[in-house]
């Protein structure tokens, strides 16, 4: 959500859809303008030619409804039949007599049912087929068309239905054929279905529209190769028009046969629809199209001359609030009051940048400073014990424990005044811790013992000094006792977060106080005006200022083992 609002509150799309509500009615105007005109001729184009199939397939079924009659009234009135059924008692001459009037009678009616190609009477009983013949037709189609329909009559005459326009196919066309049966005499008529549509071969459909024929289920009958080619369905009903083909569009109009089950169908290429647009509507076209580009445009110039500096500035700020103080902004050539917020903003971070190195030098110098007195405060802290242990043993004048002591007193002043440097050697602060404890064994013989455990990898390792003296120092102090014996353990070994090492030290001694353990592990201070405890806080503070959030001490008692220290810091820091 914090994503969307920030691309809806953008000046970008803000500006693109002020712009859009500007110019986006005038494209949808001329959009549903042109769509409108289109559909309009389209409309009017396919209106046309359907009321052209209606009235061309009414002549058609009117053609057919008229020699439906004929074959039918032959059948009721005409007497010469009789003489075609089987009959011993009829006269051979009676039945060619016959056959001539019958023949004369549907050759004077063919010529007034020009739709039709003949009319046919054939006898079951003598198996003879009398038909029209017509001058203008091809002798051999009509001959062809003549054999296949009376062999069809001679396997089964009763394959097609009686009374009804038929699709009947043959070998390679398909026919129309009605008749109707009387005792064992059929009289019908039949039509090539190619016929039907010549008169549309005169009419202009367009370079490739043409005029076609369907089955009731709309298979084609005609142009079937080009329905194929052109991917066009015919399947789709609808009242009025419609739309089909794949790479050439056609506008497809249907009119049924009240006759019989089949189409007459036009196709008419759209995009000679199309080019009878009017002109007007054409440069209708032509603005809506200039607009797209004026808009593309609009928004081309904006972006280069006014939004791209100010996404220049919007990045840099974020790479300034980032903290990236090297970051400047290209100078381009661009408007001037760009080039002078440009100017200004790389001017403001180059004294940004020199502000904030002056006060972090003052900041590190300060922090050096106050390192430096967390150091010092140690010194007089111990010198003051140190001291009282030299009283303590010139007052029982043992001279041999007075020289050992001074030799360790010697070996740890000398590393105390060596040790201006923020970091020293781990292996040098634990001979430092290890030097102050035997000066404590001097001091208190056979009351203690202590153990340092460290893997040599680690000896080089650089440590803030004294961290490990001092909480030493502390256990010395808080936990021991003459009356009970303690036990003090370091242990030096690689943390479980690579990069890091782990220091602790743990007494056998009664442990931090409830109170006190409370204190430290809330961060609280312990010191007071005569200086307690100043050890420990000393350490939180230097590693507080050395490390930052990257260190951790950690304060607890252990059941059986007494105070235990736990310290965590970056390894190899130097």
């Amino acid at each position: 959500m914090g994503k969307m609002k920030l691309v809806f509150n953008s000046l970008l799309f803000k500006l693109f859809l002020s712009v859009f509500l500007i110019i986006g009615p005038l494209i949808v105007v001329h959009i549903v303008n042109n769509y409108y005109a289109v559909e309009v001729i389209r409309s009017q184009v396919a209106q046309s030619n359907k009321n052209m199939l209606n009235i061309y397939m009414d002549q058609i079924d009117r053609s057919l409804e008229g020699v439906g009659n004929y074959i039918f009234q032959t059948t009721q009135n005409n007497t010469d039949l009789y003489f075609l059924q089987y009959n011993e008692t009829i006269d051979p001459n009676d039945y060619e007599e016959a056959k001539i009037r019958l023949f004369n009678s549907i050759t004077n009616q063919s010529y007034f049912y020009t739709a039709i190609d003949s009319i046919f009477i054939y006898s079951d009983a003598y198996k003879d087929f009398l038909f029209t013949q017509k001058s203008g037709d091809n002798y051999f189609e009509r001959y062809k068309a003549r054999d296949e329909i009376y062999q069809s009559f001679e396997k089964n005459p009763e394959q097609l239905r009686e009374g009804k326009w038929n699709i009947w196919k043959g070998a390679k066309n398909y026919y129309l054929l009605q008749y109707y049966k009387v005792d064992g005499v059929y009289v019908g008529a039949w039509v090539n279905m190619d016929k039907l549509i010549t008169p549309f071969k005169y009419i202009d459909f367009g370079e490739t529209g043409r005029a076609l024929l369907a089955t009731s289920d709309l298979k084609p009958i005609t142009n079937k190769k080009f329905i194929e080619k052109e991917k066009i369905d015919l399947s789709i009903k609808k009242e009025k028009y419609i739309i089909t083909g794949k790479d050439n569009r056609f506008v497809l109009m249907k009119k049924k046969s009240s006759q019989s089950d089949f189409y007459l169908a036009a196709l008419i290429p759209e995009r000679e629809i199309l080019e009878k647009l009017p002109f007007l509507q054409r440069i209708s076209s032509v603005i809506t199209f200039l607009a797209v580009l004026f808009l593309l445009y609009f928004i081309f110039i904006m972006r280069k001359v006014f939004l791209q500096p100010i996404n220049r500035i919007v990045a840099a700020m974020k790479k300034l609030r980032q903290g990236d103080l090297d970051i400047r902004l290209p100078i381009h050539r661009n408007s001037t009051e760009f080039e002078v917020m440009n100017g200004t903003f790389n001017h403001m971070i180059s004294e940004i940048k020199d502000l904030k190195i002056n006060v972090y030098e003052e900041k590190l110098n300060l922090q050096r400073a106050e390192l430096k007195h967390l150091q010092l405060q140690i010194n007089p802290h111990f010198f003051l014990n140190s001291l009282n242990i030299i009283y303590n043993l010139a007052t029982v004048k043992d001279f041999a424990v007075i020289q050992e002591m001074a030799k360790c007193l010697a070996n740890y002043f000398r590393f105390m005044f060596r040790s201006n440097s923020y970091f020293v050697s781990l292996e040098d602060e634990l001979k430092h811790t290890e030097n102050y404890l035997k000066i404590q064994q001097l001091r208190f013989p056979d009351t203690f013992k202590y153990s340092v455990e460290s893997p040599p990898e680690l000896l080089e390792c650089k440590i803030p000094p004294l961290i490990i003296q001092t909480m030493v120092e502390n256990s010395i102090k808080h936990a021991f006792n003459l009356d009970d014996p303690l036990d003090i353990l370091i242990v030096v070994k690689k943390n479980e977060d690579p990069g890091f090492i782990s220091i602790k030290i743990q007494d056998t001694g009664d442990g931090f106080p409830d109170d006190v353990l409370r204190s430290l592990k809330e961060d609280e201070s312990l010191t007071n005006a005569e200086g307690e405890r100043i050890g420990i806080w000393n350490v939180k503070q230097r590693l507080s200022l050395l490390y930052g959030e990257k260190s951790n001490i950690q304060f607890s008692n252990e059941p059986g083992k007494g105070a235990t220290v736990r310290i965590r810091i970056p390894n190899n820091i130097i």
